[in-house]
């Protein structure tokens, strides 16, 4: 499936980063808006499978299907965006203003069609529905239930959202590893088929489950969901996104590349092994001048 390796996925990683911070106001909200309403509708496929089967894991199975959508159509989702966009700013190819535009016109978009799919999808269910009953379950436990906590409810959504992003962010990256649609969709299947079976909080769903809990009659308020969720997740899913995935995947595979530059420019092999990403790491290319013959032999 034309597999890419780690060393090309860093560069696309910063060449997508770049793209998007360079997109247009209007284009950031139309496509988080798109994406925000397709995380609606791949969240309620799941509850829809996980209620028909009385098997949990069924829904994770389900709810990538957003997720590749969004992926494969280009559009904006914010937590992605946490990962790929610090990248061109390290790189120096977007400035922090513009990281900051992304991020937060984005995270509008989101925010807004996350909000209208919730609405639109209510008015598809009656109070007694067990989607409805569900869905208000889901929006309490979401925020009543670690205001219940505490400090220690915040420490576990936080946490939650960390992995959460860990994961979502592996799945864009794993997207970049196969050069075909096929591949693509397999890749990225896997980290979020992770995330979401075992319930971490990614801020995305939750702007549209939380709201259409609310609208369903969840005792939430507008406090309750911004304090107790939606601030914290998203905090913890700029950790998660940024630190376990942009800057881990990136200070080790690209000190592999700047180690193969010096090999296609001929510097000796002595001057590289040992040092970060050098041979002493295995990052010898097949075709570089320390593996050619010699003039004598």
């Amino acid at each position: 499936m034309a597999y890419v390796k780690p060393d090309a996925v860093i560069e696309q990683m910063v060449q997508a980063g770049t793209a998007k911070a360079h997109l247009a106001i209007h284009d950031l909200l139309l496509r988080g808006f798109l994406s925000g309403a397709l995380l609606g509708f791949a969240t309620t496929l799941a509850l829809t499978g996980t209620i028909q089967t009385g098997v949990g894991i069924v829904g994770a199975l389900l709810f990538p299907v957003g997720f590749v959508i969004i992926v494969l159509l280009g559009l904006e989702l914010v937590t992605g965006n946490f990962a790929l966009v610090p990248l061109a700013v390290m790189e120096g190819r977007s400035s922090l203003g513009q990281l900051l535009a992304n991020w937060g016109w984005v995270f509008v978009g989101n925010l807004i069609g996350g909000m209208f799919y919730a609405w639109l999808f209510s008015l598809t269910l009656t109070p007694e529905a067990a989607m409805a009953k569900q869905i208000v379950g889901i929006a309490e436990a979401k925020t009543l239930g670690y205001a219940h906590g505490g400090a220690h409810g915040v420490v576990t959504v936080l946490s939650k959202a960390i992995l959460c992003n860990w994961m979502v962010t592996l799945g864009v990256v794993m997207a970049l590893t196969s050069q075909s649609t096929t591949g693509k969709i397999a890749a990225m299947w896997l980290p979020i088929l992770t995330f979401f079976a075992q319930g971490f909080e990614h801020s995305v769903v939750n702007m549209c489950v939380i709201p259409a809990g609310m609208i369903l009659g969840a005792k939430v308020s507008m406090t309750d969901w911004w304090l107790w969720n939606q601030i914290p997740v998203t905090l913890g899913n700029v950790a998660g996104g940024l630190v376990f995935t942009a800057l881990a995947l990136y200070l080790t595979h690209k000190k592999g590349e700047v180690a193969l530059n010096a090999y296609a420019h001929g510097e000796p092999m002595a001057s590289v092994v040992g040092q970060p990403g050098g041979a002493g790491r295995g990052y010898l290319p097949e075709h570089s001048p320390a593996m050619a013959p010699s003039p004598k032999g």
